[in-house]
């Protein structure tokens, strides 16, 4: 049996964001093409920043065409099952998921904001009530988010609980 080879788009420990494009545009079109989607990819690569924002990609990918709607139907499910296709096709360390990034019609814009908001109410509530809040089950991208945002919130802390895809952002007062 012939050995499988993976695609090296890890050069000393950076993204190699041509080999990683040319890559991307394989999986890409392969799953468009076997899916019948009628959508079309732009693939943006940018440095990355020497302070990382709430979410530094150095690899965007943005989709557009007629079936965009499917892509974001049940809260983007598709375009995250899309983009979690294409990090296990590029064979890349959980390290630098977050280095690649997929979005149609703005959705992570969108969802970045509401998270940001999100965190600011439960804030103001746990300072409010003395109680831990507790968010919804969500991705480690999305968590990573959340603790970010309230780091710099006074009066609460942060921790992540549960386990797999049920883990958890918790607000709780400061001590």
């Amino acid at each position: 049996m012939t050995p499988v080879s993976h695609p090296k788009v890890v050069v000393d420990g950076k993204l190699d964001h041509a080999a990683a494009t040319a890559e991307l545009r394989r999986c890409l079109d392969t799953l468009l093409r076997k899916g019948r989607f009628e959508l079309s990819y732009e693939i943006h690569a940018t440095k990355p920043a020497a302070t990382p924002d709430l979410e530094n990609p150095e690899i965007l990918v943005v989709f557009k065409g007629r079936h965009l709607d499917l892509l974001l139907e049940h809260n983007a499910e598709l375009l995250k099952a899309f983009e979690h296709i294409a990090l296990r096709w590029l064979w890349l360390d959980p390290q630098f998921y977050s280095r690649i990034r997929f979005d149609a019609g703005d959705y992570r814009t969108a969802r970045i904001e509401e998270l940001k908001l999100s965190a600011h109410v439960a804030a103001e509530r746990v300072r409010e009530s003395h109680a831990p809040f507790r968010f919804n089950s969500m991705s480690a991208r999305e968590r990573r988010i959340l603790h970010l945002v309230l780091k710099e919130e006074a009066g609460v802390r942060t921790a992540s609980e549960g386990v797999g895809e049920d883990r958890q952002v918790v607000v709780y007062p400061a001590e």
